[in-house]
């Protein structure tokens, strides 16, 4: 699904320099790299201020400790994401209330956002889920509405462009009040481990996430918040310099691969392949196709026999994950998300597809007897 090694080939020299460089200097936590990809993160996204932290679960935590919530207050989500999206929320005491999806954009439901908010709602947390926004400008008019937090997920995202309606643009994550990323390996910029950041244009909520982020410290050994250890380690956040460079560059290849999985696949009846939203581009994090109702065990079991992988992203949704049975969701809120994650299924995507690779995984497809 994901080819780090040769990813890895392309920048070895770039890479063993900037590991070498730290393990010489050893500054091994809190080195002076941590502080250079911050700015250099910043520069990219063009926020005023972003604090790295240990992982993408951790941005999210720390993003909802910075806002002073009581416990029993609701945050409103997808329920078709990866798992910490809500995670954090219930770790922290708080009430995940999830809305539906779009069954073609697989992306919140924002026509469904106003019937979920109640006197507890505090914030929306939408996930710009497989590379492409969510409908910002909607979701940012319901929450100067209502007074809420927009607590942007970005995991899947990085780098994606919105479009607003009057024609400007602006980077994911840096449109709600804290944007929060992971780097895992596997991500669009992923390092060789874990790590994430926190990202927002607010200077005292940057420096109340810098304090959370670091035992809740504002001096050394003078702890004003609650806080965690969460740190993005030296030698990760100089591997991250380095690819960072190359970031605009590898959404182009993963474009490209897309493009020719959409010409090659669109024109067979039994899958659909995946619709991009005019607000947004598309940096294809995964590349999600929605087969015919029933098709995807033997769809997936051909491919693996085929030598060719696929992944589910995600099975179970978290309205039906066994961990949330307690907040009584009422599973007839969520057909969309219940269908699509009982027929969605992703093709490979990165970097270094080639057309060889591209081709045998389309002709494969094509041969499937549906």
């Amino acid at each position: 699904m994901v080819d780090l090694y040769n990813q890895y080939l392309e920048i070895k020299q770039e890479i063993d320099e900037a590991i070498l460089s730290v393990i010489q200097k050893t500054s091994f936590v809190k080195g002076s790299e941590v502080t250079d990809f911050e700015k250099q993160l910043a520069e990219y996204l063009l926020v005023k201020n972003v604090i790295a932290c240990g992982n993408g679960t951790d941005a999210l935590q720390i993003a909802l400790m910075a806002l002073n919530l009581k416990p029993g207050d609701e945050i409103i989500t997808t329920t078709f994401t990866f798992i910490a999206t809500a995670e954090v929320i219930a770790l922290l005491g708080l009430k995940p209330v999830l809305v539906d999806i779009d069954p073609h954009t697989f992306l919140i439901d924002v026509n469904q956002i106003n019937a979920k908010i109640t006197a507890k709602t505090k914030a929306i947390i939408p996930v710009h889920l497989f590379g492409q926004c969510a409908d910002m400008e909607s979701i940012m008019a319901i929450a100067q509405q209502h007074n809420l937090y927009v607590i942007e997920d970005v995991a899947q995202a990085l780098g994606c462009e919105y479009y607003f309606s009057n024609g400007k643009k602006a980077k994911a994550g840096t449109i709600g009040h804290i944007g929060c990323t992971s780097f895992f390996p596997s991500k669009n910029l992923g390092c060789f481990g874990d790590g994430g950041a926190l990202y927002t244009y607010d200077d005292n909520l940057a420096a109340l996430i810098r304090s959370i982020a670091n035992h809740g410290m504002t001096q050394r050994y003078y702890h004003d918040h609650i806080g965690v250890n969460s740190r993005l380690d030296s030698i990760q956040a100089a591997i991250l310099s380095v690819k960072l460079k190359k970031l605009d560059q590898y959404h182009q290849k993963r474009q490209q691969a897309a493009n020719y999985y959409d010409r090659e696949l669109k024109s067979l009846s039994w899958l659909k392949i995946p619709k991009r939203v005019s607000h947004s581009n598309h940096i294809f994090h995964q590349y999600s196709i929605l087969l015919k109702e029933g098709l995807r065990d033997s769809f997936k079991e051909y491919m693996q026999e085929k030598n060719i992988p696929t992944m589910i992203y995600y099975p179970v949704p978290i309205h039906l994950q066994k961990a949330y049975e307690k907040f009584n969701f009422n599973t007839s809120d969520f057909k969309n998300a219940t269908f699509v994650s009982q027929n969605i299924i992703s093709l490979p995507m990165h970097t270094e597809l080639s057309t060889e690779q591209l081709l045998y995984i389309c002709q494969t497809i094509k041969d499937f007897k549906a």
